[in-house]
């Protein structure tokens, strides 16, 4: 009989020692299944938040070869030109300078600066150089047709880079470009290549081309 009362009397202090830390168990295993969803739901996320998506970065970047030539700080880089309006962005940006001559001669730095939400599709000194240096000074000396060209370079809209795969845009000499186009590779008029396009600046969005435009 005493030897019964003794294993009966073990068994159930052992019961009683285990049973909390089989408890204690189970709660922690219950803790973590639960916890484990909110995680993957806070790293999911966190992810979303961090990647943005890649139209979203086409939309907002600058591209094209020619990029490669802006200066990377002071008023001419990217960051810089964001700042300023068009015409005093243009200023700043040394493949431009034969534009912004052409600008001044025109009188139009006012006009292009005080002007809200357009784009500028503008020519680089190269693009001028494909004139005749004799065709090009009579220009520049003749500021109605001065006018007409450098205005038929202005759209009265902020033109994203979707918008010029395949567009119609009225500008501000009243006259018509048209673009083509997809990716980072558009055409404006089917005669001149966009070489750095989507530059921002305060007030217009710039699209460099290597070919100045003639109204028709």
């Amino acid at each position: 009989m005493d030897s019964m009362k003794i294993r009966r009397t073990a068994i159930a202090v052992a019961a009683a020692t285990l049973l909390p830390f089989s408890l204690a168990a189970c709660s922690d295993s219950g803790s973590d299944t639960k916890a484990a969803p909110s995680a993957t739901s806070d790293d999911a996320a966190k992810t979303s938040e961090s990647t943005p998506s890649q139209d979203a970065m086409t939309d907002d970047q600058p591209f094209g070869p020619a990029c490669a030539g802006v200066p990377k700080e002071g008023a001419g880089s990217f960051d810089g030109m964001a700042k300023d309006p068009v015409a005093t962005a243009a200023s700043n940006n040394p493949a431009l300078s034969t534009l912004v001559t052409a600008v001044k001669k025109a009188g139009l730095v006012d006009t292009l600066n005080n002007a809200q939400n357009i784009t500028v599709f503008a020519p680089t000194n190269d693009a001028f150089n494909k004139i005749p240096k004799a065709d090009l000074d009579k220009v520049l000396a003749d500021k109605a047709t001065l006018t007409k060209i450098l205005t038929y370079h202005v759209v009265g809209q902020k033109l994203a880079p979707k918008q010029l795969e395949n567009g119609s845009f009225e500008t501000l000499q009243k006259g018509m470009v048209t673009t083509k186009g997809s990716g980072e590779a558009y055409k404006v008029n089917d005669t001149s290549n966009v070489v750095c396009g989507n530059v921002k600046t305060a007030n217009a969005n710039v699209y460099i081309v290597d070919t100045v435009l003639m109204p028709k």
